[in-house]
């Protein structure tokens, strides 16, 4: 519960997975069937770059800060792979409407920004100052409904939803020593519910072993699913943040295309040093 996103929001974990974010419905939307997206451990929405705790931080200057100049113009990776980020960018500046980049928009905020008139967002908070925020910032959204319900209890309590067709991002702070079980345990009672959704379980890389026991978790539930790492420098124990995956169940069938034109890209671009990055295909 003292986890405040706002210290950390646009650095490279963020980067990483809201360009996977915007990509994934980006494919969804490629039909006209409505869908919807749910978002566990949705924040505030919308960050401030300026902010007291931003400024702490300053994790931003190392992700959103490497692809955007500080007047908001965009910073150019090789050309299919700024088509491919220009779902995400375009996120960004619109949340910077006078030009200068001060904001930074959250993955609530990203799927707003990108859904369709007939999709349906939900949104759930848990912390309560973070959830009043929430619904105050999207009560004028009809497709929007907020909650600040336990994250298991909201993945349990909403699918599987009615359009038969959704996205559900899973990706708590990793504080707690039980949040990597949890986490596993929302997308294992997800997929129970909506076994045809696509669910995206963001993880951190700190040099501790968690991402390689989540991997191999939900390597073992057999689901048809692929995993992208990301990491800026080399991860040792007791080191920080080196980096974070992405994991996405039932992935939309070029997904792996995308990341394959992204990676490189990103990794250049947000190296600290040393960087790796991974992709992995995993057929049930």
């Amino acid at each position: 519960m003292n986890y405040r996103h706002a210290y950390h929001a646009g650095n490279h974990a963020d980067v990483l997975k809201h360009v996977v974010l915007a990509r994934v419905i980006e494919h969804l939307k490629q039909k006209d069937a409505p869908f919807r997206i749910y978002d566990a451990h949705g924040g505030i929405g919308s960050y401030d770059l300026e902010g007291v705790e931003a400024g702490k931080t300053l994790e931003w200057r190392e992700g959103v800060g490497r692809l955007f100049s500080m007047d908001g113009a965009p910073l150019a990776l090789a050309q299919e792979a700024d088509a491919l980020i220009a779902p995400w960018r375009d996120c960004v500046a619109a949340v910077n409407e006078g030009g200068a980049l001060k904001r930074y928009p959250g993955s609530p905020e990203i799927a707003r920004l990108l859904a369709r008139p007939q999709d349906r967002l939900r949104f759930n908070e848990l912390h309560p100052a973070d959830f009043k925020t929430l619904r105050a910032r999207y009560a004028g959204d009809k497709r929007a409904a907020i909650s600040d319900l336990d994250a298991l209890v909201f993945v349990k309590s909403q699918l599987p939803p009615p359009e038969r067709r959704g996205l559900v991002l899973i990706d708590p702070p990793y504080e707690k020593t039980d949040e990597a079980e949890r986490a596993l345990a929302m997308l294992t009672e997800g997929l129970k519910r909506f076994a045809t959704g696509v669910f995206l379980l963001w993880f951190p890389v700190t040099g501790d072993g968690l991402d390689r026991r989540i991997k191999d978790a939900v390597r073992a539930m057999e689901a048809n699913h692929l995993w992208t790492i990301l990491n800026v420098r080399k991860p040792k124990p007791d080191g920080g943040l080196a980096g974070s995956g992405v994991i996405v169940v039932n992935p939309p069938w070029k997904l792996g295309r995308d990341l394959e034109i992204l990676m490189p890209a990103l990794a250049e671009r947000l190296s600290q040093g040393a960087p790796f990055f991974e992709i992995k295909n995993a057929a049930p």
